[in-house]
């Protein structure tokens, strides 16, 4: 497994990245940088504001959609931007996956360029794989 933490692939019309971890968390994680990464560089965000978030799905494809519509939904709502994640957690409970993290981040007070815009997660060839740590490959309306 190499070092990477996503990678683009071509598509049309819409973005389409993989995501990699060495743990589900981790893959979580890098999923949601490489979206933020289509609309600002994430890496220069200020991580003055933390927020704790809660999501839940039946499967890990629908709490991956619930985690990142919800990374949207603050950018849109608040104009906050992603700059990190702490404290991952995904939980099986009985009949749904629980999602809880800390979101590292800004709100964008003109600091910062956005370059682009996510409109939607889409379930578009979605796949949340285990093989040599996991893979996550998502496609998004831009």
């Amino acid at each position: 497994m190499s070092s990477q933490r996503y990678r683009f692939l071509e598509h049309t019309a819409d973005a389409k990245f993989q995501a990699f971890g060495k743990t589900l968390e981790e893959a979580f994680s890098n999923a949601a940088l490489a979206m933020a990464s289509l609309m600002w560089d994430w890496k220069i965000i200020k991580k003055e504001s933390r927020r704790s978030i809660e999501v839940e799905g039946k499967d890990l494809k629908q709490l991956l959609v619930a985690f990142l519509e919800e990374i949207l939904f603050l950018w849109d709502v608040q104009g906050y931007l992603l700059g990190g994640i702490e404290d991952l957690i995904i939980m099986k409970k009985e009949k749904t996956f629980n999602l809880n993290a800390v979101l590292l981040g800004d709100t964008n007070k003109g600091n910062y360029a956005a370059s682009g815009d996510v409109k939607a997660i889409t379930y578009n060839e979605m796949e949340v794989l285990e093989k040599n740590g996991f893979q996550i490959q998502v496609v998004v309306d831009i």
